[in-house]
């Protein structure tokens, strides 16, 4: 049973007078109190919610950068062998058609704009970088680099998250120091910086204390609630894309080992490229 369900016999605890307290007033109880009680269970509820698609993002970016990173190489060969085969079936047939596909595959593997932010330190201005081009032949690589949040670096980030959200400001001065401060808190998170989230935890510990809430008109606390409502919303259809994304999908397919269906993914590869040169290598000796 949430807050908001409370009956009129349960204790309010240190937000309110309990019920014995109260039961010799008449009339005492603010009429704005139920809806203040369902507006703070909301905000919670927004909050948590809040952490929850964050916390998701982070772990669908985190995985695409190491799919990418991992993968993107083997993709790359794979092109390469496509329109290497396409083209050795356009020489040795001398058919048009033949030779449409074969530069249709050729297109596919020509530079494109932004190619190096897709493939981060796994590319560089003269082509493949070392690291890509150690893998391609089969040679030592070092991984690439892991940044996956430890559960003590989740376990503070979600205590901020929950201490300083922007929606518990009270006016838009604070609102804006608590923007500013879950910023850096989602970066320090987002790189699993457990020292610096640390350092945060105490940074907020010894800023000022958000002022209490004072009582607010029905009307306010309605709208407040619609906001609360329409901001979900947005989030759920956030959570949602995430969920339905490439990324998303496989990640949801092994949780909590990512790193075993790369794997999977690169011995797939690694053997459809194998295949590819075996198919390319055949090709070349009927040619010649």
């Amino acid at each position: 049973m949430t807050t908001s369900e409370a009956g009129p016999s349960e204790t309010e605890g240190p937000e309110g007078p309990t019920a014995d307290a109260g039961a010799g007033q008449s009339g005492g109880a603010r009429p704005e109190e139920r809806l203040e009680r369902a507006v703070r269970v909301a905000e919670q509820a927004l909050i948590e919610f809040e952490i929850a698609v964050e916390t998701f993002r982070i772990e669908v970016d985190n995985f695409s950068r190491l799919h990418h990173q991992k993968l993107g190489p083997m993709y790359a060969r794979l092109d390469e062998l496509d329109a290497r085969i396409a083209e050795a079936k356009a020489a040795r047939s001398g058919d048009p058609e033949d030779r449409r596909k074969a530069d249709e595959a050729r297109a596919r593997v020509m530079p494109m704009p932004n190619v190096e932010e897709l493939f981060h330190d796994w590319m560089d201005s003269d082509g493949l970088s070392p690291e890509a081009a150690a893998m391609l032949t089969e040679q030592p690589v070092r991984p690439p680099q892991r940044v996956r949040p430890s559960d003590e670096a989740r376990k503070l980030y979600r205590e901020l998250a929950r201490k300083s959200h922007p929606d518990l400001a009270q006016d838009d001065k604070e609102r804006d120091r608590r923007e500013e401060f879950i910023a850096r808190v989602n970066a320090a998170y987002a790189r699993g910086d457990e020292a610096l989230l640390r350092e945060l935890a105490e940074e907020w510990a010894a800023g000022p204390v958000p002022p209490e809430r004072q009582p607010s008109p029905s009307e306010e606390l309605y709208a407040r609630l619609e906001w609360l409502s329409h901001r979900k919303e947005l989030l759920a259809v956030v959570a949602r894309e995430l969920e339905e994304s490439a990324i998303g999908a496989m990640l949801r397919m092994a949780p909590d080992d990512p790193d075993t269906l790369l794997d999977e993914i690169a011995e797939q590869l690694l053997a459809q490229v194998a295949e590819r040169e075996a198919e390319l290598s055949r090709l070349v000796q009927e040619i010649g």
